[in-house]
């Protein structure tokens, strides 16, 4: 397995992962929580208004909504339960990053490319994110991992 500890897999606009070690510059916050099973729907709603709020909504809004969503489910279900999430805004996008101390995300699932067969248990929640979001970022390691999700407001119709 590829060692991805203190880096971060992008998928760019043109699809194509890169290799991104900087840190992103601070943003306007929105939301900063944590989150456990029972907070789920709690979260999506309330990004859901923060997002209204801010004038983002339509199919691309919903879109990003459930990649975030599937993010958090992971996180419950494969990364010990519990985790932060921050919204924040930057020069015309919306990005979300998702944060627990899991065991790390198996190299297999990490460049979103994988088409999850119609039967296969699991490996949606990514496979998803990449398709719904127009950037996916992406660091893990056996400490944890962070998931940024970004979209472009100023695109949305």
């Amino acid at each position: 397995m590829e060692d991805r500890i203190g880096q971060s897999v992008r998928s760019a606009l043109d699809g194509e992962p890169r290799v991104d070690a900087a840190p992103p510059r601070e943003w306007p916050v929105l939301l900063d929580r944590t989150f456990g099973p029972d907070d789920i729907a709690v979260v999506r709603h309330e990004i859901t208004r923060l997002l209204a709020a801010v004038g983002f909504a339509g199919d691309r809004q919903h879109g990003f909504v459930l990649a975030v969503n599937e993010v958090l489910t992971n996180v419950v279900l494969h990364a010990g339960g519990t985790g932060r999430v921050v919204l924040k805004i930057e020069d015309g996008s919306v990005w979300c990053v998702v944060t627990d101390s899991g065991p790390g995300i198996p190299g297999a699932y990490l460049d979103g490319l994988h088409t999850p067969e119609a039967f296969e248990v699991g490996g949606r929640g990514l496979w998803l994110a990449h398709h719904l979001c127009d950037e996916v970022t992406t660091a893990t390691g056996p400490i944890g991992t962070s998931i940024g999700l970004r979209i472009i407001v100023d695109s949305a119709g």
